[in-house]
């Protein structure tokens, strides 16, 4: 496993559709280790997830730690060409930071109840349903392979600010206290 760099915003690969691994590839030694290096540089960084192209690997791999189960421990949670399907209209919105995006946060309203469709590392299928701000990070990675970032899903850039400044002023109407949207 090795430590790689973080694409920032201004990087081309951001802003391009990542290529679906071919299942016979998820037990090759070339996506083991991109996933290990992921993983890596998604801890070194203090990141919630990291997609593939944000170490400039345009294909659809997404790490997550997961610990959105409550009273259970946190493991690692592997995405590889994951499909989101929206199990509701109703939004939460939640201040989002990105490693591609350093030093800011800002608020954005995403559905608060998905399902996710994808294989794990294993190459064995995986289906289940998030609610609340689980299903913000998974969006939020996920929207990295279609060549989105969180800026993108703003509604108000006043929302936006400075990690440190954002904690000062914007986030005690936002952080954790989600703000519940539509019907």
């Amino acid at each position: 496993m090795a430590l790689r760099k973080v694409a920032v915003m201004g990087n081309p690969i951001l802003r391009e559709v990542a290529a679906p691994v071919p299942l016979k590839e998820i037990a090759s030694e070339r996506i083991q280790t991109l996933i290990g290096d992921m993983v890596e540089t998604m801890f070194e960084y203090d990141g919630r997830g990291l997609a593939a192209p944000q170490i400039h690997e345009s294909l659809q791999v997404v790490v997550m730690l997961w610990d959105f189960d409550a009273g259970k421990e946190a493991y690692l949670k592997v995405l590889i060409n994951p499909e989101i399907e929206f199990l509701t209209q109703k939004t939460s919105t939640y201040a989002e930071g990105c490693l591609s995006v350093p030093g800011l946060t800002g608020d954005v309203s995403r559905p608060n109840h998905i399902r996710v469709k994808a294989y794990n590392e294993k190459g064995e299928k995986t289906e289940f349903e998030a609610q609340g701000f689980a299903a913000t990070v998974i969006q939020h990675e996920c929207d990295h392979l279609i060549g989105k970032l969180y800026l993108d899903r703003m509604k108000d850039l006043k929302r936006l600010g400075f990690s440190k400044e954002y904690g000062r002023f914007l986030a005690q109407e936002t952080t954790r206290n989600p703000r519940p949207e539509g019907d």
